[in-house]
């Protein structure tokens, strides 16, 4: 059952991160629901590896083209700087509030709860009055509207705000399209993620005992499955229907929540 569970939990990795629900949350949640043990976390930081690679085989020939490029190319060396800016402004928060995070905020449900609705109701206000859309290609993004994406990836240090979801929110608020704010948080997720995931990985090295490595694997091959699959359906779902479902799903599961706690579940 711990093999299965470990399954089970790797698709949830896999589905979520990259759509805007917050994969932390339903990880957690998922975790304190089938009763699975992951002591330090460790499972949890190790799986994430798998989405963070199945967004870099998905995008590989961008990402080997901007490598090659940087040593000459302007474009390359753009499209570079906008990325690295984007990223610092998570990076300075996570250093300074990674630990009270963790410490605090991952064991209130409550807080995913209300992270949950507020987020979404954000979403249907976004949908309904962002600006008109005048960035169509990610890679177009301007350096002031890659900081201000990096600006909004912060508030995702809150479980239940999602990564995905703040920096594709942000991205709308500063005029890129669907397709391409849900581009521009993928690009922003590898250098993010990758860091994240290292820092991590520091904190639990001691918890990677022989016996937790199968059930990693299980995992991480899951989550990198998981989000192969989900990433160009996501885009072209969010071409046809835009992000109201996902606001609303954000807002139900808030609500269902609030409702169990209020009934005594813990």
């Amino acid at each position: 059952m711990t093999y299965f569970f470990a399954a089970v939990l790797g698709i949830v990795q896999g589905l979520t991160e990259f759509l805007p629900v917050s994969s932390t949350a339903h990880l957690l949640l998922g975790e304190k629901l089938l009763g699975f043990q992951d002591p330090m976390g460790a499972f949890t930081v190790m799986i994430q590896l798998g989405s963070i690679l199945a967004i870099v085989w998905l995008y590989r020939e961008k990402i080997v083209r901007v490598i090659v490029g940087l040593p000459s190319d302007r474009d390359s060396q753009r499209f570079a700087a906008m990325i690295v800016v984007a990223v610092i402004p998570a990076l300075v928060a996570g250093a300074l509030f990674s630990d009270f995070v963790k410490s605090v905020l991952y064991e209130s449900p409550m807080v995913f709860a209300w992270s949950f609705i507020i987020g979404g109701i954000v979403m249907l206000i976004v949908e309904r009055f962002r600006p008109s859309p005048m960035i169509l290609n990610a890679e177009h993004t301007s350096m002031s509207r890659a900081l201000g994406v990096g600006l909004c990836q912060m508030l995702a240090l809150i479980p239940g705000v999602s990564r995905s979801g703040a920096t594709i929110v942000g991205g709308m608020l500063m005029g890129l399209d669907r397709p391409a704010a849900a581009e521009f948080s993928f690009f922003l997720a590898i250098p993010t993620m990758t860091a994240a995931f290292a820092h991590d990985l520091l904190d639990v090295r001691h918890a990677l005992t022989a016996e937790r490595v199968v059930e990693i694997a299980i995992g991480f091959v899951a989550a990198f499955i998981a989000s192969l699959l989900v990433v160009r359906p996501f885009l072209e779902f969010i071409r046809r229907a835009g992000f109201s479902p996902f606001a609303w799903y954000r807002i139900a599961l808030g609500v269902l929540i609030l409702a169990a706690l209020a009934a005594g579940w813990r």
